[in-house]
């Protein structure tokens, strides 16, 4: 039984594990936030250059077979590690809290174990079957991705296996590890698929295809080496923060007993409890994705469009306009991996007020950060379409998809609010019923003439939007945490004022072309965070509780006679 003293102050989990020198946490979920962000925007930026280079290695064709052997391999990393990363991070977060040290360790060690042997089977099942696959014709006709498949194969293993550590890591808060580890995957991945694609291209298509495959397991090899690294001096903090624990309790005249030992059965059952709810709303995309390429190309065509401009429509959707949005996401995507331990710690201790505190500040911070994304995005469409894609044509359907940032964002964040109040079911459900929402629409308003691809542009909108709002209901339910409408006017506000401005200088600079688009962004910047400061959207405290650089701007806000 836990023998803590009852009488101590009420402090965070966060708060003492910094007095303790515990693994750095900084300054809450939003340091995590940043390092996360910072990490993915990295990792896109050498994927696109890596893509650019690929592409002139291996051509269209090589091309196609490399992306062939792609869908069974997140299919099968998909289940195979089935959501464990961040129910692990759940329970991690409540052990930590109640400074239960060998119980976090105790859980991690389970699901390494767990996962060691599902990552094998599946890696063990992808390398043995990619002939019956060929064979069969099971999703892919062509048999010259059989190298593809079996390449990607030991990928498998290594991606299952490091999911664990991240997962163990971010239930610490610890965000760095993962952000290193994904840097390093990325670059190792890029330098060995070029490396071995140009190696095998001499042998053929079909060989130079595997050989960039054979990437994805060198990169994840090497990530976790990257985490066996800091897990090594994660165990050096944890033995001093025990140590320390064990000291303050015997000070209170009460020696520390640890909490019953859990069996592994019961470990994971709890895991898998947490965990399959979240495996299968990552099903779910692949699942929507195939819905939407059964329906649109057909709905567009009862509208009257024939195939190839059907076709076409179609990949200014989801090639082009959906990819936009999901980059603009960036960061609402790391906020909620930040939160979602953040949230299961203050749950955990039992402070309410503290769980509905940073609900409220992701959310704020949330919607913040998207509104100039959905504006920026609005305003600069047709020439974002022309510039990166030599696509005029896709800005009605980028134009509509816009809307789908902010209230992308919201469902992320709330879906991570949910998860880390153990409801990790909740988000599941919601998002079957909007997708139900998203079928229906894209059935209609696609077929209409005068809606066309915009009709299944606002169908995936308002697919964002019911499972947001379902979300922030049962938020709301089980947390009391109602957002405000200044949080949400505000930031539209200064966003309308920034449109303006971006519209101005298009007007001005249209004849530049692509330099347009760069001075537009860099007067949206300051006009934006002008905006919001002078309504009273950033005030003081916003800016002193963002790390790094809150700081700075709050002593340059000063120089302007701001925030006094």
């Amino acid at each position: 039984m836990n023998t803590e003293p009852q009488d101590r102050p009420a402090d965070s989990a966060e708060a003492r594990r910094d007095n303790l020198g515990a693994p750095p946490p900084g300054s809450g979920f939003l340091k995590g936030t940043l390092i996360l962000t910072l990490s993915s925007v990295v990792v896109k930026v050498i994927g696109a250059v890596n893509w650019i280079l690929l592409s002139r290695v291996l051509g269209g064709e090589g091309i196609g077979l490399y992306q062939m052997g792609f869908p069974i391999y997140l299919m099968a990393i998909t289940v195979s590690s089935a959501g464990i990363p961040v129910a692990i991070s759940i329970v991690t977060a409540e052990k930590v809290a109640r400074q239960d040290y060998g119980g976090a360790e105790r859980v991690f060690h389970v699901t390494l174990r767990l996962l060691f042997v599902t990552g094998l089977l599946f890696s063990s099942c992808l390398f043995f079957g990619a002939g019956w696959i060929i064979d069969n014709h099971i999703i892919i006709r062509d048999p010259r991705a059989y190298y593809s498949i079996v390449a990607l194969a030991p990928a498998v293993f290594f991606v299952t296996f490091l999911a664990s550590f991240r997962g163990y890591m971010q239930g610490w808060q610890y965000m760095v590890p993962t952000a290193c580890s994904e840097v390093t995957e990325q670059i190792v991945r890029v330098v060995t698929m070029l490396f071995f694609a140009v190696w095998f291209l001499p042998r053929g298509l079909a060989a130079a295809a595997g050989g960039a495959s054979m990437g994805a397991g060198f990169g994840a090899f090497c990530a976790l080496l990257v985490l066996l690294f800091f897990y090594r001096k994660l165990k050096q903090r944890i033995a001093t923060l025990s140590a320390r624990r064990d000291i303050a309790a015997l000070g209170s005249g009460r020696a520390w007993t640890d909490p019953p030992r859990e069996s592994a059965g019961f470990i994971i059952r709890r895991l898998l409890k947490l965990a399959l709810p979240v495996s299968v709303t990552s099903l779910m995309l692949p699942v929507t994705a195939n819905l939407d390429l059964a329906i649109v190309p057909y709905r567009l065509e009862a509208a009257g469009f024939n195939v190839g401009h059907a076709t076409e429509l179609f990949g200014y959707l989801t090639g082009m306009a959906v990819p936009l949005v999901n980059l603009s996401t960036i960061f609402t995507a790391a906020l909620a991996i930040s939160l979602v331990p953040a949230i299961s710690e203050a749950r955990a201790l039992d402070q309410e007020e503290n769980v509905r505190h940073k609900t409220g500040v992701a959310l704020r911070v949330a919607m913040i950060v998207t509104f100039p994304c959905f504006i920026g995005l609005l305003t600069l469409a047709e020439k974002v379409a022309a510039l990166i894609y030599n696509a005029p044509g896709a800005s009605p359907a980028i134009m509509t998809m816009s809307a789908g940032i902010v209230l992308l964002g919201l469902h992320q964040v709330s879906t991570a609010v949910l998860q880390g109040l153990g409801h990790t079911g909740i988000p599941v459900v919601n998002m079957i019923i909007a997708c139900v929402v998203k079928v229906i629409l894209n059935w209609t308003l696609t077929a209409l003439p005068w809606m066309g691809i915009r009709g299944s542009a606002v169908a995936t909108v308002a697919d964002f939007g019911v499972a947001a709002i379902i979300n922030m209901y049962f938020v709301y339910k089980l947390t009391g945490y109602s957002m405000p409408a200044r949080s949400i006017f505000k930031p539209a506000l200064a966003a309308v004022v920034m449109g303006a401005a971006v519209e101005a200088v298009l007007q001005a600079t249209g004849h530049l072309g692509a330099w347009a688009v760069l001075f537009s962004i860099v007067v949206a910047v300051p006009v934006y965070a002008a905006g919001l400061t002078v309504i009273g959207g950033l005030t003081k405290e916003d800016l002193e509780s963002i790390p790094y650089v809150g700081h700075r701007m709050l002593r340059i806000g000063r120089k302007f006679g701001c925030f006094r």
